[in-house]
């Protein structure tokens, strides 16, 4: 080969490696490496197209009740546990209608096509399921908050995140244990 080829790609062969290396690295800060959930920079996009193509869409916030006391009570290794089976249930209650993520902590959020279509129920009960972790059955519960874009003025991701989240405090405050709708 010609030195002068060889001199000429040795630095395309690094800027080429170092675009992969980058590549890799951008993917991974979206994506949650416990659950394998996109993090919220990647769920947000997915979200987004999400909301403005489906009018009946609807946006979930899951927090999971009472997890620094399955953390303290049985270990980390349980509450890492316990989040992955949240991850593992959301993921497939959302399937190809809806898109999960991981917001980081024991917080969860998601977003479906359509609320009506999909069973609030069934994710309600997947979340109470308890959990087999060495040879232990440990419970699990999440509150649930809901908003329905179509019941925003304007219906903006940023404002079913909001509405979201205070449904989601006010399941909390009923006892936990549930889903609310935004009002």
């Amino acid at each position: 080969m010609d030195l002068q080829i060889a001199a000429a790609l040795v630095p395309l062969l690094g800027w080429a490696v170092h675009g992969s290396v980058l590549a890799h690295q951008l993917a991974s800060a979206r994506r949650d490496p416990l659950t394998g959930l996109p993090t919220r920079a990647g769920w947000t996009a997915r979200a987004e197209h999400l909301v403005r193509r489906h009018p009946r869409a609807a946006v979930l916030l899951v927090d999971l009740d009472h997890f620094k006391t399955l953390n303290d009570t049985h270990g980390h290794a349980a509450g890492d546990a316990a989040l992955i089976a949240t991850a593992d249930r959301l993921r497939a209650w959302c399937g190809r209608n809806g898109t999960a993520g991981r917001l980081g902590g024991d917080e969860f959020v998601a977003v479906v096509q359509d609320l009506t279509a999909a069973d609030l129920d069934a994710l309600t009960a997947a979340l109470h399921r308890p959990l087999d972790y060495a040879g232990r059955t440990l419970p699990l519960a999440a509150s649930v908050g809901v908003c329905r874009l179509a019941e925003l003025p304007v219906p903006l991701l940023t404002d079913a995140l909001a509405a979201a989240d205070a449904a989601m405090y006010t399941a909390k405050g009923r006892g936990r244990r549930g889903a609310r709708l935004s009002h």
